[in-house]
């Protein structure tokens, strides 16, 4: 395997520990305002997530520096094409760090309410935007013989990438309410748990369309093992939660994830980003590579630092393992 093939995997890893982890805190975010019910437990939701959702961002940012780094032209293209969709995204996650830690700063009603919907309105943004952007990666773009992106916004705005928008969304949002299941205790626990089992059958319609569409269009016999691996997962998950088993259930629900991302970078593979207008203009990974002497140098650093930084995440989510609830909430001065 040349190791262009092997950034090609690793990118594909990288992307998918960042849908898994910040995909629940995508979730949390939307709960926000589908499931808590007063302040108190909106603090609970939030709380589930506060040791750990800035260590889940820094997946994005291996992935994309890596990316860079090893696809200087599939970078190129795709934040040029991409740049309105993936601002927004990034404008997003900056408003959201800020309002996760400027919500307690002052005690006025407004001034927490205000920055309680901006938690709200940057989780189901990107969760969204997420979806199409990867929707019409795999679909293909308009990309010419120069590599360069010659579509416009309306382009990407396309029914299968909408779609595909709609499944990051219910499935972070399911993924995000069976990880409150686990985290939380009491009343919210319960209705963390019913709200999942209804966000997991319009996830699983959702999901299902767009896989299936997907493997007919692209797909292949290692895309269809990924794809009934993670429809399965799913529905194993539903069922767990059905049972009151949170853990396997979130457990299974990471799977789903996992594989549903794997499927799309199996159908994408040699190819980093089609061309819809000519087979032969398409970015693949040797064409938008660089150069071995490169990739060698960021094999050696990825060797050292990437157990450094599983470790470390590990721990951290170790530590902060209890269930929490609305009792271990002070009340506000």
């Amino acid at each position: 395997m040349e190791l262009h093939d092997v950034w090609f995997v690793l990118i594909a890893v990288l992307w998918i520990g960042y849908f898994f982890l910040e995909g629940f805190d995508f979730g949390i975010g939307v709960l926000t305002k589908l499931l808590a019910r007063d302040r108190k437990e909106r603090r609970v939701l939030i709380n589930t997530i506060g040791p750990v959702w800035d260590g889940n961002e820094v997946w994005l940012l291996s992935a994309g520096g890596a990316t860079f780094a090893a696809f200087p032209e599939w970078y190129a293209t795709l934040f040029s094409g991409f740049y309105l969709p993936l601002l927004l995204i990034l404008f997003c996650l900056i408003v959201r760090g800020v309002a996760f830690e400027y919500r307690a700063k002052r005690t006025e009603d407004r001034w927490q309410t205000n920055w309680e919907h901006a938690i709200f309105w940057t989780s189901l943004l990107p969760a969204f935007l997420w979806g199409v952007a990867f929707g019409n990666i795999v679909r293909g773009v308009k990309i010419d013989a120069d590599m360069e992106y010659v579509g416009t916004l309306g382009d990407l705005l396309n029914p299968y990438s909408l779609l595909g928008g709609l499944v990051t969304l219910s499935l972070f949002t399911f993924h995000g309410a069976v990880f409150a299941g686990l985290k939380t205790l009491g009343d919210i626990r319960q209705r963390a748990r019913g709200l999942a089992l209804k966000l997991g059958v319009v996830t699983a319609v959702l999901a299902l369309v767009f896989l299936i569409w997907t493997q007919k269009d692209n797909g292949d016999g290692a895309s269809l093992v990924a794809m009934i691996v993670a429809v399965f997962s799913l529905v194993a998950a539903i069922a767990f939660t059905a049972a009151g088993r949170e853990g396997w259930a979130f457990g299974l629900s990471g799977v789903t994830i996992v594989a549903a991302v794997a499927m799309l970078f199996l159908t994408l593979f040699p190819n980093v980003m089609p061309s819809s207008l000519n087979d032969a203009w398409n970015l693949t990974v040797t064409n938008a590579s660089s150069t071995p002497y490169t990739l060698k140098i960021m094999t050696w650093c990825a060797g050292i630092a990437t157990p450094v930084v599983l470790l470390y995440q590990g721990w951290t989510y170790w530590v902060f393992r209890k269930r929490i609830g609305t009792q271990h909430i002070a009340d506000a001065h």
